[in-house]
Order: C-alpha cells, then structure tokens, then sequence
C-alpha cells in the first residue's frame, strides 16, 4: 500500500480539476460550518457524507487502479449529492413525519445505503462492509434466529428509517465527531506537513539520538511519536516518516523486515499520543459523555510507556546486533532544527493549551488550523522581508487572531487571513505559498475520506445495536463466561479487538467492540474510561498483528519486505506493550484515575519494570546474551507485576532485581575473565 490509493496521487497537482476543486470546497464547507454553524447537525451530517462519497465516487474505481469511468461516477455522485440536499431540503418535514417514510423517504434512505456500502467497498476492500452487512442481515432477517438471539423482527422500512434518518444510523454520533472535530485535526496535520513539520520532527530526533547506539531506529521511534501529536494516523505516519526512517535504518545495518517493523510500531503508536490521538478518541469523548481531556489524561501514561517500552526494544536490538549510529558530525543539530522552524511549533503549543484547559475540540481545533494558516502565510512575508516593521506586523496580526477568537469574534481571524492571503499574492513566492495552502486543504479532504466513510459505515452496527438490543445478549456471553474471571474476560476482548482489526479499520473495530465488550467490563467493575481504553488500545495493535496488519503492510513497498515478516518482528517488538492495558485495568491509577499521584507514580515504576523485563526476556539480551533459564525468569517476573494478587508485586520486583543483577555481575564477571 502506497501512497497513491486506488488512483488518487498524492500531489495535488496531478488530480483532475473537477476533483481537485470538489475537495478544495468540501474542505472549505467543514471550515466555515466549524466557524459559524449555519446548518444543523443533522444536515452538517448528511452534506458531510454526500461531500465523502463524491469524492469516492469521483476518484476510487470499482475495480483496479485506474480512474473511475466518468459518466456512471458521476451518476453516483449525483445520486449521492442528492440524498444531502434531500436531508437538507426537506429537513423540516422529515421531522415532522420522523418514523412514517413516504416512497421517496424510503428511496432516498436505500440509496443512500447502497452508496455508503459501496463507497466503503472501494476504498477499504470488502472487510468492513461484509461485517456490517451482516448486522443489516440481522436487522431485517434475525427474526427467524433460534434462542436468545432472536428478535422481534422489523420491516424494511423501519431499518431504512432507522439508519438513513436521524442520529441512530449512517449520521450517528461517529459521522458527526468525523464532520466536526476529525476534519479540523486532519487539516491541522496537513498545513503542518506541507509547511516543513515533518523536516522539523525527523532533523530534531536525528540530532538527539541519531549518534546513539541504533540511532536510525531511535529516530523513527521518536519522529513517530512527535507525529501523533499532529496527525493521529498510524498509515499516514508510516508512509511519510517512513519514506525517511526505513531506508536509513537498512543502510545502517538493520534489516528490512526489522526496519520496517519498527517504524509500523512506532507509528501505530500515535493513535495514542496526545494532544490529538487517533479520530476514535474524539469518538470516545462524545460515546461515554466525558471531555476531551479525560481522554487525552488516561491516554497519557499508557502512551509514553508504549513508546518506552517501543525504544527500549530498539535500543536492545541494537545492542544485540552491535549496530551502531551515524557520526555524529553527519546528524543535524536538534537545536538548531527547532531554531530554523520554531514558528511552527506555536500552533501545537496553543492547542494542546486550550485542549487542556477545557476547551472544545472544535474550538481548540479551529483556532490550531487558523493559527498554522497565519503562521504560514505570515513566514512567507517576513522570510522575504527583513524589515523590523513587518515583523512587528506579523505579530500584531497574529496577537490580533488571537484576540479574536478569545475576545473580539471569528470575523476578526478570517480577517487577518484575508490580508496575509493579499499580501502573499503580491509578492514574489507568494503564490507558492499560497498554493501550499491550497495543497493542504485538498489534501486535508484526501486524506479525510477513509476515516469519514468508516465512521459512517459503522452507524450500521450503530443503528442496527440500537434497534434490536443485541449488545446486550453478548455481553451476557462475555459476563456467563468471565464472571468469577476478570483476566479470562479481558483476554476475550483483547482476542476479539485483534480478529477484527484482521479485516477492519481501529474506528468501527472501536465502535463494535466497545458496543459489545466494554458494557460487559463495566459490568465486571472496569471503570467507563478504563474499558474504552482497553478495546481502544489493542484496536490499534491489531492494525500490528498477521495476516492483515494494515501499518506493516504500508511499511511493505518502502522497506521492500514481505508485509508479513514486517508483521511479525512489529509483534515481537511491540510484545512489551502488550501488558500495559492489563495493568491499568487491574489498577486505573496508570491512567490517572484516583486522586492518588503517589499511586499512579508506582504504578509507572512497576510497569516500566514489567516492560523492561518483558523486552528483555522477547530479545533474549541486556549487556550480553541471556541464557533460556534467564529469559523465562524475566517473563515470569513481569508476569507477577502484571497480576493483581496479594504479594505478587513484591515477588516481581524482588525476582526481577535479582534476575538484573545476576546478569550484570555475570556480565561484568565473564568480562574481566575475557581480559
């Protein structure tokens, strides 16, 4: 999987105008409703999909790589186009007669299902869709199901109404937090990529860890996780950074499939970084009721270790195959990256403020994609004037925007942006840069599409759940099965989390299982954020698992390696991550839940341990080889610190103390007998 998706190129430059210029307005129609709200919610909804599946439609084939044929995809998109402005139209009636369809009601929402399906088809294969229409074939044939299974049985027209109308089906809450919140951040993430972010992120980490031992590795770790704090997307980070990260670590010595490997893994991981995380954590927020920052706040510590314990793995690896880093007169100086494009930074620094000060993610997400417009339109100026004038205009100008959002009204910031965009076309490279801006918008929709369609497809599972009450009678399976068993119920749903995500994407394997599992956890005693978390997080591990593993195989073409070896060594390198989830269910204080910060300060010493040990027992290396008796003492001393029984904590950390010194004075002892 490349770049270039089903004969979408990635440069803008190289679409058809009609569809450059459809995304060029579906990214300006997200700005201004963000903005001003004129419609809505439930028309913002139903124009954000019609905009989702003409660009579908106008650019995915049905078939191979080529370009659609024009005269029937356009057939659809009008097809598609019309189901928005029939919602938009004749929104006050269909409230009005909300539950009784008349004829075309009934078209309308049945076309606009077949559209969905098919759209979804064609951008993410027949996984997804096949699972969904399994829950449609349930809807309307589950009738005739034997025992506990079956429902009471529902009309065609009642499953139309169900999913094609209101905020129960294909416009749920998912399609929503997809037209708000998601879009705002993919378009914060593209103005940051096309304006030199990801320069800044891979030149700071090469000048901090490029000189180490396995410094190429450490770069891609570390370039991936200061990525997810803008992009919050694991394909698109392995096929950008990775364009950088995977040839440099071959050419260093590591393997393909470790190389490649290492960067799936690391990217997969910012999903879970905050400020901006993955789409499904703005699901989340909006699925249990709870702000934002709850979210980011649990995500926090679980995130840091999984990329601790992702290094610690590389570092340990490399010391194993003796792999060196670059000279260090080779690598760029990190201070001097951020130097060169400090500017670039302020709009993260006021997003993760606001998000963290207990604004919206819509507010915060705005004002983070005004401020980077600025920003960029506002380095152009002043990188081709010196004057102290102008610089202390562009600092006005941007105190200003500020303002306006704080205090003086949008108007102002659109303002502001109107005079920087005047100013940039008359002078010279202007024009260029305001082409990357047109570049970023479009490619902003490019990349909105498949998160978009996800979230939409899955108001199947959405709506067809909330008709028939089935999530109930499978978290009674899970309850039957787990009840005296809180660890046998957590291997059920981290076994369900990874044979889903085999064929579907981290948003609806989010959406069924937290539909169906995470009721069940809660049920077991599982704190609210603590569940989500858990399905969440190994959501975006079964993007890392065989046969599928979506990250390894973007990773494949770049490392030019088998996606399944590059799978495999992405397991093994990730193996450590793996217990953090089980930790914080058996004592939430890792995801700071509590008023106790002693509590969730032990708890990060103890699974720092259990990762340490764990890594080292999966690589079979510290200073030296460990012998078989000595890896199996190190997973069983993770293990103890893993398992909440009484005095296993203490077993763990007196057995892993002891594993460590031994092997140091081993170590150290063999070393001095060689000399």
């Amino acid at each position: 999987m490349s770049d270039q998706l089903h004969g979408i190129p990635a440069n803008p430059q190289a679409w058809p105008k009609t569809l450059f210029f459809v995304a060029l307005a579906f990214a300006i129609f997200q700005i201004v409703t963000a903005a001003f709200a004129p419609l809505s919610s439930q028309v913002l909804r139903a124009v954000h999909v019609g905009f989702l599946l003409w660009v579908v439609l106008l650019s995915y084939p049905a078939w191979g790589q080529t370009r659609p044929w024009q005269p029937l995809a356009w057939l659809l998109s009008l097809a598609a186009v019309a189901t928005a402005l029939y919602q938009w139209i004749f929104e006050a009636d269909l409230i009005q007669r909300s539950g009784d369809l008349t004829l075309a009601d009934g078209v309308v929402g049945l076309v606009l299902i077949v559209l969905v399906f098919e759209a979804a088809r064609r951008v993410m294969g027949i996984a997804l869709p096949l699972i969904c229409g399994l829950f449609l074939a349930y809807a309307l044939l589950g009738e005739h199901l034997p025992g506990a299974l079956a429902h009471r049985g529902y009309g065609l027209d009642q499953v139309i109404n169900q999913l094609a109308f209101g905020t129960e089906g294909l416009y749920g809450t998912p399609t929503y937090v997809s037209a708000t919140y998601i879009f705002l951040f993919i378009l914060f993430g593209a103005f940051l990529e096309q304006a030199g972010m990801i320069k800044l992120f891979t030149d700071f980490a090469m000048g901090l860890f490029g000189h180490k031992t396995g410094g190429p590795a450490k770069v891609s770790v570390a370039s991936s996780a200061l990525m997810g704090t803008i992009t919050g997307s694991g394909v698109a980070n392995v096929v950008t950074t990775g364009q950088f990260t995977i040839p440099l670590m071959k050419r260093f010595g590591y393997r393909a499939e470790f190389a490649g490997g290492v960067e799936a893994t690391s990217s997969m991981g910012s999903q879970l970084m905050p400020p901006v995380m993955g789409a499904v954590a703005f699901i989340m927020a909006e699925t249990i009721n709870v702000p934002f920052v709850e979210i980011a706040k649990a995500a926090l510590i679980p995130a840091l270790l999984y990329f601790a314990s992702v290094f610690w793995m590389v570092h340990l690896e490399a010391m194993r195959s003796n792999l060196k880093g670059l000279p260090k007169d080779q690598c760029p100086s990190a201070l001097g990256a951020v130097r060169e494009r400090w500017y670039l930074l302020l709009p993260l620094a006021v997003l993760i403020y606001l998000l963290f000060s207990g604004r919206t993610p819509l507010f915060s997400g705005m004002v983070g994609l005004a401020l980077t417009a600025i920003v960029v339109l506002g380095s152009a100026i002043i990188l081709r004037f010196s004057g102290v004038a102008l610089r202390c205009a562009f600092w006005v100008a941007l105190g200003l925007s500020c303002a306006g959002f704080f205090q003086l009204g949008i108007g102002v910031i659109f303002a502001v942006i109107a005079v920087l965009v005047a100013v940039s076309g008359c002078i010279k490279g202007g024009r260029d840069t305001l082409a990357l801006c047109l570049h970023a918008l479009v490619n902003g929709a490019r990349h909105a599409v498949p998160v978009g369609i996800a979230c939409a497809l899955v108001g199947v599972i959405i709506g067809v759940v909330s008709l028939t009450g089935v999530a109930s009678t499978f978290a009674g399976y899970i309850l039957a099965i787990g009840r005296d068993n809180l660890l046998l119920s957590l291997i059920l749903t981290m076994l369900t989390c990874l044979v889903l995500g085999m064929g579907i994407p981290t948003i609806p394997n989010y959406i069924i299982t937290s539909s169906i599992a995470a009721p069940a956890l809660l049920e077991l005693g599982v704190p609210l954020i603590v569940s989500h978390m858990f399905v969440f997080y190994f959501g975006i591990l079964a993007d890392l698992t065989p046969p599928v593993a979506l990250a390894c195989f973007a990773a494949a073409p770049i490392a030019r390696a088998s996606g399944l070896k590059i799978s495999l060594w992405a397991v093994r390198i990730a193996l450590a991550g793996f217990v953090i989830p089980f930790m914080a269910v058996y004592n939430p204080a890792l995801m700071l839940q509590g008023d106790s910060l002693w509590l969730s300060a032990y708890m990060l010493v103890k699974t720092l341990l259990a990762v340490g040990l764990w890594g080292m027992a999966a690589t079979g290396f510290l200073q030296r080889p460990m012998p078989w008796w000595e890896r199996l003492l190190a997973a069983a001393s993770g293990a103890l610190l893993v398992v909440a029984w009484p005095l296993t904590d203490e077993m763990g950390f007196a057995a892993g103390g002891l594993i460590i010194a031994a092997h140091l004075w081993r170590s150290r002892h063999v070393g001095l007998a060689r000399t």
